[in-house]
């Protein structure tokens, strides 16, 4: 059995192509940042391995087992920093140094299509990250993708935030932009068939779908499947600036997200040619149909991994691993414990928490707390979450970041990404036939001293309102 490994296992691909590597018989050896925020299912033990890797820290490379025989290069530092080109380098050449000392005779990295003369920033650090890797001692293939169309992905939730909130859009000139998207479906077949293909061996190759569209198109595409109707008008006067506005306040996008979107959204991404498709034996897939196998996702609720659940989705500044423990000291708490009366129900009720569920008291409060969030550069409410009755450590859960997550233990923590003068805890616990469901700010200077009093009375009625709804 060979042994695979899988970097950026966390992420939005990670996940989904974890799956298909086990499916093949491959010993998938996973390497994420956190090991607290990622787990695996139970089936999936003695086919994988997960080992903490951290691409900017040369040490932690001594995880990786040198027996590997190909890996997958899935990560990337956009909106994570304002110095993120020069992070992916660095994180390219520490891998390409390491990874030529192993047994690996293949490995792929997903990019994007790069064929215009002039780049986006994040464009061109793709293309550096592949020059780098280029260069190593083992077999390589660059595949370059374009808007990646599926339930969770980036592409798709922008559209559908677009789409689906504003009946007439004023639109910037570069929704003019052609593209090639590609379903999520595709891509992962061509990953997965790739992988020890010789035929594929120290080239790149450009991966799309079966239609060129403009970004319009691609809106009133998505309107048409859903039923519909929209009216698009583009001016050819909005800055850079105002169109990342635009894309940070109506999608759920971070500001720094959008600035690397708008950015890159002015360059035409269409492949050159779909060869790859041909070395594969392969159909291409066209729009329409990668929109209708992401809403089936959807609707059966069965949404493997998104996007949001990433960090660039959050301005967080902060390592989780630090703050999985709530702090006491120097700290405002909010703590209150009322009995229950059915625990499976009370159960379901915490691990359904926000996103369409709300949070089962004041919700027109909160969705206000989420728009001013938003309106100070916060991520407001609008990730919501990515299942509706699981949850796992690493997730996102509207303005919140799941820190743990275990059901049968009945312990809940949620750490706050929004826009606070301080940090902010949400607990909820079962102990014997209660529930505790305790809160938690750490003020920063006088500023969130005055933040919290502010905002107790309406903690005192949404807090106690809220935990009695959770034990009816």
């Amino acid at each position: 059995m060979k042994k695979v490994l899988l970097t950026g296992a966390s992420g939005y691909i990670g996940k989904r192509l974890l799956t298909k590597l086990i499916q093949q018989d491959y010993y998938v050896i996973c390497g994420v940042r956190d090991l607290n925020r990622f787990r695996i299912k139970d089936y999936m033990k003695e086919k994988v391995e997960v080992i903490e890797l951290d691409l900017l820290k040369k040490e932690s490379f001594n995880n990786i087992p040198k027996d590997i025989n190909g890996a997958y290069y899935l990560v990337h530092s956009m909106s994570q920093s304002s110095d993120y080109i020069q992070l992916e380098l660095n994180s390219a050449i520490n891998f390409k140094n390491y990874i030529q000392k192993t047994n690996c005779e293949h490995v792929i990295y997903l990019t994007g299509i790069a064929n215009e003369k002039k780049l986006s920033n994040h464009l061109n650090s793709r293309l550096l990250v592949e020059k780098i890797l280029s260069k190593g001692k083992f077999n390589f293939t660059a595949l370059r993708a374009g808007i990646i169309i599926g339930s969770g992905s980036a592409s798709f939730e922008i559209i559908r935030d677009l789409v689906e909130k504003l009946p007439i859009m004023v639109t910037p000139k570069w929704l003019n932009t052609k593209c090639q998207p590609i379903g999520i479906t595709s891509v992962l077949e061509i990953l997965t068939l790739s992988l020890f293909n010789s035929k594929t061996y120290n080239k790149n190759f450009d991966v799309g779908g079966s239609n060129i569209l403009t970004y319009k198109d691609m809106l009133l595409g998505f309107a048409r499947i859903r039923g519909l109707k929209r009216y698009i008008f583009t001016l050819p006067i909005m800055t850079p600036k105002l169109s990342s506005y635009w894309l940070y306040f109506v999608t759920s996008t971070s500001y720094k997200l959008a600035i690397a979107l708008v950015d890159s959204m002015k360059v035409e991404v269409i492949c050159r040619n779909l060869e790859i498709l041909n070395i594969l034996d392969l159909q291409s897939e066209n729009y329409d149909t990668s929109l209708k196998k992401a809403f089936s996702k959807i609707s059966g609720n069965m949404v493997i991994s998104s996007w949001k659940d990433s960090f660039s989705s959050s301005n967080l500044n902060v390592m989780l691993p630090e703050m999985i423990k709530a702090p006491k000291f120097g700290c405002f708490i909010d703590k209150r414990s009322r009995k229950f009366s059915n625990k499976n129900i009370t159960l379901n009720k915490i691990w359904s928490i926000g996103g369409e569920t709300g949070y089962y008291y004041g919700n027109v409060l909160w969705r206000i707390r989420g728009f001013l969030d938003k309106l100070f550069g916060g991520v407001g409410l609008r990730r919501g979450r990515t299942n509706l009755n699981h949850i796992n450590a690493g997730d996102a859960l509207d303005f919140w970041r799941v820190l743990y997550a275990n059901k049968e233990e009945g312990r809940l923590l949620l750490y706050a990404e929004m826009k606070l003068p301080g940090d902010a805890w949400l607990e909820f616990k079962i102990l014997n036939d209660n529930v505790i469901q305790t809160a938690t700010f750490r003020p920063t200077g006088v500023w969130g001293r005055l933040y919290w009093f502010a905002v107790i009375p309406f903690h005192h009625i949404i807090f106690r309102n809220m935990l009695k709804k959770l034990c009816e």
